[in-house]
């Protein structure tokens, strides 16, 4: 039985870093609007929520069963669902054999700790919503009772039509079992809790120390290069289209483009898209929009730290695209005479290549240090052009949902 539960618990902890990096960026923007920074300590408490809860779907699903058998006919039995509240009672009373001990009853009783194992499953969301979440008592059973019943519904539809029958047992005593779980965690992180400092004020003291992020400024920059680079394409295939050929051209394209995002735009507004995304805003030494002027000194230099790169990522994706038919016939007779054969043959352009990539590597690079490394967190553009982040409120509530028992008693905080 402890292997058919440690099979999805590796399972998940493989999945994990993939998860981890598709979701770190939408979940970054989250929690710097929400709070205004992303602390390590929630940092950790989100990334293990979000661990339990791939661990906790795979409990779910994992094993799948091979598509080359029949599930219909294999787990025919997993097609009536158990729909009788109360029934497990009878599968512990089967598994004990009539017997009144307390090995057969409890300890070596499977149907005991299968059900125990259902409380478990989502005694970690009852707490993770009390603590990470702030979520009250029947805010959260509600939540308990709708997981539950998902992942009962996940089972009885064969993994939501992926499997024609369904190769797990839809129970009802498990969604009451899965949802009790839940509530009874949340009672547990109460004491358990207690005297962990809070979520808000770890926040509070880490922008009483940094109130802009390095972290927030750097999303923000990211996506404004990834909606450069979107637009740039749409923009230069429109002018091709109406008639413009010449190189010269395409380049002041890319600059209208260029001005257009990181200068007009803030300019305006007062930030880029990605700036206003993260809640972020510029100003000058005064706190006033600044002018013109001073964002063309900021952008520029952001420019030479992060153009060559972008260009050598581009050309890198283009040659990949163009030639990769060659590229793969290449690689699949590549070795170490290979590559000597190739810098033999064409030294100057693999010295440039080489020296290309390193200088648009080590720039951005560079630029970030020098951030991290200032006193202000403020970076060379930033010094040069006076030009400045300042961060809007959170929008996260100033009153979080408060439980009755921790405004009679707050729980005291170790910071």
């Amino acid at each position: 039985m402890v292997n058919a539960y440690l099979l999805p618990i590796r399972t998940a902890a493989l999945l994990f870093p993939l998860l981890a990096m598709v979701l770190f960026v939408p979940t970054a923007i989250v929690l710097y609007r929400r709070h205004g920074v992303l602390s390590r300590w929630r940092g950790l408490s989100f990334a293990s929520f979000l661990y339990y809860c791939l661990a906790a779907f795979c409990l779910v699903i994992v094993p799948l069963p091979s598509r080359q058998i029949d599930v219909c006919k294999v787990y025919a039995d997993f097609g009536h669902p158990q729909l009788v509240p109360g029934n497990t009672f009878n599968d512990i009373w089967k598994e004990a054999k009539g017997s009144l001990s307390l090995n057969a009853l409890i300890i070596h009783n499977p149907a005991v700790w299968e059900t125990a194992f259902n409380l478990a499953l989502l005694l970690p969301l009852g707490m993770y919503l009390r603590y990470h979440f702030r979520r009250g008592r029947w805010t959260s059973a509600a939540i308990g009772l709708a997981v539950a019943c998902f992942f009962e519904f996940t089972q009885l539809t064969g993994l939501w039509g992926i499997y024609p029958c369904p190769y797990r047992l839809f129970d009802v005593d498990d969604i009451i079992v899965n949802s009790l779980g839940c509530m009874l965690g949340w009672a547990l992180a109460g004491p358990i809790t207690r005297w962990l400092p809070t979520l808000d004020s770890i926040d509070v003291r880490a922008l009483e120390r940094v109130p802009v992020p390095f972290g927030r400024r750097l999303i923000a920059l990211l996506l404004d290069a990834v909606g450069f680079m979107f637009c740039l394409p749409f923009l230069e295939a429109v002018w091709y289209f109406l008639g413009g050929q010449s190189a010269f051209g395409a380049f002041l394209v890319a600059l209208f483009v260029f001005v257009l995002w990181f200068v007009l735009m803030p300019w305006v507004t007062g930030a880029t898209v990605g700036k206003h995304v993260l809640r972020l805003r510029l100003v000058d030494k005064d706190g006033n929009r600044p002018p013109a002027w001073r964002l063309i000194i900021r952008e520029v230099l952001l420019a030479i730290a992060f153009v060559p790169l972008s260009l050598v990522t581009l050309l890198g994706a283009i040659f990949l695209v163009v030639s990769a038919t060659r590229l793969v016939e290449v690689m699949a007779d590549f070795n170490l005479s290979t590559l000597v054969g190739i810098v033999e043959d064409r030294p100057g352009e693999v010295a440039f290549a080489v020296f290309a990539v390193l200088v648009s590597v080590a720039l951005p690079v560079g630029f970030g240090l020098f951030a991290r490394l200032h006193a202000k967190h403020l970076g060379l553009h930033e010094l040069a052009s006076g030009v400045r982040n300042i961060a809007l409120p959170p929008t996260k509530a100033s009153t979080p949902e408060v439980l009755p028992e921790e405004r009679k008693d707050p729980a005291p905080s170790i910071l």
